[in-house]
């Protein structure tokens, strides 16, 4: 019997548990007053080394890990959703992280244009939830697999086929040669 309020209650038609995952929340490691400044400052100093003089980017299957972790993939049909830490930018179309502290302007947007250089195209680059793609990346314990199971856990489980479903475009930095140039 149910309730009579039209809602499944995670069954399908056939009376059976929907495998939808259900996520934890994930809390950013708390930094405060002088230690956070001083985190986020080697944070940004890496990454802008790691950039170079070359605008040097990641490889292709990272940034799609990177995109993931950050966006999830219910756009691409799956279940994972965005990251609870994912905002929008007041720039229409753009996204920046809340987690990590650098706040809403252009060098912080997670994606952009083809042309322009985006905060996940940057070699070495932080995570506050230390996500796959990232370089603090830490892989998924098993108290991760209890659900609700993490993002991370669920990410760590999924095929390089399904990574490489993560749309992103990832063109050669400004300045390089094409391979018709060389």
């Amino acid at each position: 019997m149910g309730c009579n309020c039209n809602k499944n209650n995670g069954k399908n038609e056939n009376n059976k548990q929907t495998e939808q995952p259900q996520f934890r929340k994930e809390e950013a490691v708390p930094q405060t007053g002088l230690k956070q400044k001083l985190t986020m400052m080697q944070s940004f100093a890496m990454a802008i080394a790691s950039r170079g003089l070359t605008d040097q980017k990641i490889a292709k299957p990272v940034k799609q890990l990177r995109v993931l972790s950050c966006f999830g993939n219910q756009a691409q049909g799956g279940v994972l959703p965005p990251c609870e830490h994912l905002k929008k930018s007041s720039t229409e179309g753009k996204f920046y992280c809340g987690g990590c502290g650098c706040g809403d302007r252009k060098g912080t947007w997670l994606v952009g244009d083809d042309a322009e250089y985006s905060k996940l195209d940057y070699p070495k680059l932080n995570c506050p939830l230390q996500m796959p793609g990232f370089s603090n990346y830490e892989k998924s314990k098993p108290d991760e697999a209890n659900p609700p199971i993490t993002r991370r856990f669920y990410i760590d489980q999924l095929s390089y086929k399904e990574i490489e479903k993560i749309n992103v475009s990832n063109p050669d930095p400004p300045g390089k040669p094409t391979e018709e140039q060389k």
